[in-house]
């Protein structure tokens, strides 16, 4: 992956979004605390928010570029998007959910990415039927991750994936992303304040606060571990 984001500017109600990165590891994460930005600039490069200055270039194709006017929509950028909901239609079945994504694609499916093939690595086969109300909270993440690989995306991007299940609920989705990283090769952007989560998943983070880059490296460079079990940014860093 090659994303390219350069001179962005897209102003919040309390501060101002400005980011200047290019970002090429196979998982990059973004952290900060709620309200620094993330999830903004997630909906930046999905698509769902129009900066007001900027570029956003994946693998050289201009998504956004304001002083060109171009602003794909999001369903011509080819990149995978699981809120913090999942947004999952609840009144079609999983496995109507599934075919959804891959009829919103088109038929271009990448190699590795067959329903067959996503279903089995996620566990997702025998909950095909049930609807989405009577899954429960870590099996909706699933299917969600699910259909978002569906789509064959060439960028996935997660926002705060983990941030809805208790520890041990987030003990059982945790190796789900691991796979879903190892298994299909897609560069992932995640988004949490979570450094735990950064550790164990991430090559890169970028920090935010109030909508700057304020940190960026190797996760554990930038996280100590405490003897209670939380991290803080290291010193020097």
């Amino acid at each position: 992956m090659n994303l390219e984001i350069s001179g962005l500017w897209l102003p919040l109600a309390t501060f101002e979004l400005e980011l200047e990165a290019r970002l090429t590891a196979r998982m990059t994460g973004l952290f900060g605390a709620s309200g620094a930005g993330k999830t903004s600039l997630l909906e930046a490069i999905a698509g769902l928010r129009r900066p007001a200055e900027g570029r956003i270039v994946l693998d050289g194709e201009a998504l956004t570029d304001v002083a060109a006017d171009i602003f794909r929509a999001p369903e011509q950028r080819g990149i995978g998007y699981v809120p913090q909901d999942g947004a999952l239609f609840t009144h079609l079945s999983v496995h109507e959910n599934l075919c959804y994504s891959q009829r919103a694609s088109g038929p271009g499916s990448r190699p590795g990415l067959g329903y067959d093939h996503v279903v089995e690595i996620l566990n997702i086969g025998p909950l095909a039927a049930r609807r989405i109300g009577s899954l429960s909270g870590g099996e909706k993440q699933r299917v969600a991750f699910g259909r978002a690989l569906l789509a064959a995306p060439r960028l996935l991007l997660l926002d705060e994936p983990l941030a809805n299940l208790d520890a041990g609920l987030k003990d059982q989705i945790l190796p789900y992303l691991k796979k879903i990283r190892d298994e299909f090769q897609i560069p992932m952007l995640m988004v949490s304040h979570d450094a735990d989560e950064m550790v164990a998943l991430c090559d890169e983070v970028l920090v935010l606060d109030c909508g700057r880059c304020v940190r960026r490296g190797p996760p554990a460079e930038l996280f100590t571990t405490s003897p209670r079990p939380h991290h803080v940014l290291a010193k020097g860093n």
